[in-house]
């Protein structure tokens, strides 16, 4: 499978920003978006199942970002409500056979990444 993230942008504090992958091949897979920040580890923002659209999120991101799916489209969205300057990463659209999963080494597929500046 091919992704690819787009959709970032510099955005202030408070701000609403939507990011989209696009999958191309197979897509029968479980979906994630994942973040790094200057200095930090990839981390696991949030992932969808493809078949069933089920959702999953970090703490972190839970209440503010909204993961959905449009299979007909082959897109998966991230809307990002309510940012924070913590927020502040470059984001990664992800994609592994199975169920969900929030460790980086266990997806193997992996599209560019997309900045997302959030300035306070």
């Amino acid at each position: 499978v091919q992704l690819q993230a787009s959709g970032g942008g510099l955005v202030q504090a408070g701000d609403s920003l939507g990011l989209s992958c696009a999958a191309a091949g197979r897509t029968n897979y479980a979906i994630g978006w994942f973040r790094q920040a200057p200095g930090k580890e990839r981390e696991f923002v949030a992932g969808i199942t493809w078949n069933w659209g089920t959702p999953n999120y970090d703490d972190s991101v839970k209440g503010r970002f909204i993961i959905s799916r449009d299979r007909a489209k082959r897109m998966v969205y991230l809307q990002m409500n309510n940012l924070k300057v913590e927020d502040t990463a470059l984001y990664y659209c992800t994609a592994r056979s199975g169920d969900i999963r929030t460790k980086v080494y266990e997806y193997p597929y992996w599209g560019r990444g997309t900045q997302v500046t959030v300035s306070s």
